[in-house]
């Protein structure tokens, strides 16, 4: 008797461990762009992208009510194409950079929903030191020991006070691409 209980715990054990992975985001193999319409002398739109993408994330598909994610961007890593442009991004009245080096989203609530891979996502987003909810649609594959995320969301960069009144769009849309290792 004391074997099966002791052979029981231990099965559920493993079955415990083996669900929710933990997973680590590739800087290098992922992407989060931005796009933003600017008008000022004739419109176009602008996009751009931030690296140094650091975090974990805590995911297993028969559970996402158990996920985390909480992962951040470096602001100084901003790149437009531009270098004045990125230069003035990082100034106090855009991103501040100096006293706010990282943007950072910590999942909420996560929930699987009617498509394939397909799941919601609820966070709070941190930029500039302002927290703001956000909630967007994402896809998550995982193959291996590889996990993939895609979403993309818009938001008011007003919310979040970037950037004076100017000719530039008031919401622009963020697009994620996020491959994690398994830890």
């Amino acid at each position: 008797m004391k074997t099966r209980t002791l052979l029981l715990c231990l099965l559920l054990f493993c079955s415990m461990a083996a669900q929710a992975q933990q997973y680590v985001p590739a800087d290098a193999g992922s992407k989060v762009q931005f796009t933003i319409v600017n008008h000022l002398i004739f419109t176009s739109t602008v996009n751009g992208y931030f690296k140094g993408l650091k975090g974990n994330i805590r995911f297993d598909p028969k559970d996402p009510g158990a996920a985390v994610i909480d992962a951040t961007v470096d602001v100084k890593t901003i790149s437009t194409g531009i270098g004045k442009r990125d230069r003035d991004l990082m100034e106090e009245k855009y991103f501040n950079a100096d006293k706010y080096p990282v943007m950072r989203i910590l999942s909420t609530n996560i929930k699987a929903t009617d498509k394939p891979s397909g799941y919601q996502l609820t966070a709070a987003l941190t930029i500039k030191g302002i927290t703001h909810t956000i909630a967007f649609p994402f896809t998550a594959v995982l193959s291996g020991n590889m996990l993939q995320l895609n979403g993309q969301f818009t938001i008011n960069r007003k919310d979040f006070q970037v950037g004076p009144d100017n000719a530039i769009d008031d919401k622009l849309t963020v697009i994620l691409s996020v491959q994690a290792k398994k830890s």
